[in-house]
């Protein structure tokens, strides 16, 4: 067995024997009572998922297999002093549950850099759509299609026990995330430049592969792409693209199904338009107050109104944390090392001063912070990738690396489908008005 599929057998052995005593020994013990309030807000908060990878701490931000972003950021390796963790060790930390090594990461980089040639047939699919396709619908389209290759189908067929689903899943998460940066450069380059594909490098990292395919060949634009790739990797398992990977994964659809059901869920724009969506707000006021870098007290003063006539500012709040999110200040620090004066970043920085108190004093939100996307687009922009539409495919090649290891994590464990029950409106309103008592 080869070097990173044994070191994840045996780490999920372990994990398994733990999780199996939880089963059988405390199937009993209540870890949350369920409200109508709860299940008409679409179960925010709610204990009812096995997430091994991250979770979100309100204080602290998300922590990966119990590590916080601020250390991590510090003990993954990096390929040179002043570059970015290599997104490969946040995948390694997810699966393994250890800080790797630089060793450790290399061998990673060249088993991804081994499978990942895509078929012919992939790309056929994806030129067989209009050129005007939105890149998330080529991309899904191509995902779907390379799932003629999957172990974990044929192993199915064959009659595997399910004890060892895990193996041939592993071999499809393994041969999916290593062709993703293929796929996303190649809608890329067929969307916005002319069909000019560019080949990959197997010498180089997997984001920085990525970054080369698309045209950016810089050492700042791989750089940017570490970075991108590694913050938006994971988010624990409740939000859209987590959970459906894991939902549509529990039917034992094989991980190009499952991983390109999450990916439908984040192209809903409740979900992974939101650093499009901070842009398009900024060049609103900029338009409106016709000035490209505005000093903070005009910014006060049309977010103050902009309040005060109902509108929502995107990129702030977070219906979890409580405090900046660490991913806004890792880009932050990025821009502060490598970008000296840019009118869209003075604007973002402007904003991160102007909007928090503007949102306490109107005394009705929890968190007036900055989240994720209200720095991720101008950063992207800044770096020549101006394409909003692709924003979306670049978050889904980096959540790849979350729900497909915690998928791998279903399968060790066994978990079965998920089937949560539902009741029609007039049962919660006889509950409510105490006409009936809930059996549940």
């Amino acid at each position: 067995m080869e070097y990173i599929k044994n070191r994840f057998y045996e780490a999920a052995l372990r994990k398994y024997e733990e999780y199996d005593k939880l089963r059988k020994n405390h199937s009993d013990v209540v870890v949350g009572k369920v409200t109508i309030g709860q299940v008409l807000s679409g179960m925010k908060g709610v204990p009812s998922l096995l997430t091994e990878t991250s979770k979100l701490d309100p204080n602290e931000g998300i922590r990966f297999r119990g590590v916080a972003l601020p250390e991590l950021r510090k003990t993954i390796p990096r390929l040179c002093e002043h570059g970015e963790p290599l997104p490969e060790g946040l995948f390694y930390l997810m699966l393994i549950g250890e800080v790797p090594e630089l060793e450790d990461i290399s061998n990673l980089s060249k088993d991804w850099a081994s499978r990942a040639i895509v078929p012919q047939h992939v790309f056929d699919v994806i030129d067989a759509m209009p050129k005007n396709a939105r890149p998330m619908a080529q991309y899904v389209a191509a995902i779907s299609a390379m799932a003629s290759d999957s172990y974990f189908l044929n192993a199915m067929q064959a009659g595997v026990h399910k004890k060892y689903y895990w193996d041939s899943t592993y071999e499809d998460v393994m041969n999916l995330i290593a062709r993703l940066p293929r796929v996303a450069a190649y809608i890329y380059r067929r969307s916005f430049h002319k069909g000019e594909h560019i080949d990959p490098d197997p010498r180089l990292d997997w984001a920085g592969n990525m970054a080369h395919m698309m045209g950016f060949n810089a050492p700042p634009h791989k750089r940017l792409m570490r970075l991108y790739l590694s913050i938006h990797a994971d988010h624990e398992g409740g939000n859209v693209s987590a959970h459906a990977t894991h939902l549509v994964g529990s039917t034992l659809a094989n991980p190009y199904y499952a991983y390109a059901a999450g990916m439908l869920g984040l192209a809903g724009p409740l979900h992974g338009f939101a650093n499009q969506n901070v842009l398009n707000w900024i060049f609103d006021m900029m338009r409106d107050l016709n000035d490209e870098d505005p000093p903070a007290d005009k910014i006060r003063k049309y977010c103050k109104k902009f309040l005060d006539q109902g509108g929502v500012i995107p990129g702030y709040g977070h219906a979890v944390l409580r405090i900046t999110d660490p991913r806004y200040d890792a880009q932050r620090e990025f821009a502060e090392k490598f970008i000296k004066n840019d009118n869209l970043i003075n604007i973002v920085n402007k904003l991160f001063n102007v909007v928090p108190p503007l949102l306490e004093a109107t005394g009705k939100v929890k968190n007036p912070w900055p989240n994720v996307d209200a720095y991720s687009g101008a950063l992207l922009r800044y770096y020549g990738i101006k394409e909003h539409q692709f924003y979306t495919v670049m978050f889904g090649v980096s959540r790849a690396l979350g729900v497909l290891s915690s998928l791998l994590f279903d399968r060790v464990f066994g978990l079965p489908i998920e089937r949560p029950t539902s009741y029609p409106l007039q049962w919660y309103k006889d509950v409510a008005e105490g006409k009936i008592k809930p059996n549940v």
